[in-house]
C-alpha cells in the first residue's frame, strides 16, 4: 500500500507498509523543506521505543560529501533503538536534512526468526520510503 499526499502547505506526506500479518511493518513518512519524520510501527504492538535524530554534516574524511550524526532515546527495555539510529542516519545522509524517526515494532514471544523478519521489514519500508521521498521531495 502506499499514500502520497502533497499539501498545499508544503508538506508532504508518505505512507506504506510490508507485508501483512504478525511481521507487518507501516511507514509514514512527513516531508518538509526543513526536516523528516519517519515513523515505522509494527508487529502486533506498535508503540514508541526509540527515537533517534539525524544531523547531516560534513564527513571527516572529506568535508565535500555528507556525512550524519544521530542522537537517540530509548525507553528502558526497548531495542527499537537498533532500528531506529541507522535509519535516522542513513535519511539524514541522503536528503541533507534533519530526520527525527521513531520506531515502535514487537511481537510477544518473539523468536530469533520473527525478531530477524521485523528488522529485514522495517530495513526494506525505510529504503521504499526513502526513495519515495527523494522522488516526491522540493523542487
Amino acid at each position: 500500500m502506499l499514500e502520497d499526499r502533497r499539501a498545499r502547505d508544503e508538506i508532504i506526506t508518505v505512507r506504506l507498509s510490508s507485508e501483512e500479518g504478525k511481521h507487518r511493518v507501516t511507514a509514514m513518512g512527513i516531508v518538509t523543506k526543513e526536516g523528516i519524520i519517519v515513523c515505522i510501527l509494527g508487529g502486533d504492538k506498535p508503540h514508541v521505543g526509540a527515537i533517534a535524530l539525524g544531523i547531516p554534516r560534513p564527513s571527516l574524511r572529506d568535508p565535500r560529501v555528507v556525512s550524519a550524526t544521530a542522537s537517540v532515546l530509548t525507553l528502558v527495555g526497548h531495542k527499537d533503538d537498533e532500528i531506529a539510529k541507522p535509519i535516522a542516519e542513513n535519511f539524514a545522509k541522503e536528503l541533507n536534512q534533519t530526520t527525527v524517526v521513531i520506531v515502535g515494532v514487537h511481537i510477544e514471544e518473539a523468536n530469533e526468526s520473527d525478531i530477524a523478519k521485523l528488522i529485514s521489514n522495517c530495513t526494506q519500508v525505510a529504503d521504499k520510503l526513502l526513495e519515495k521521498i527523494i522522488v516526491c521531495s522540493f523542487d
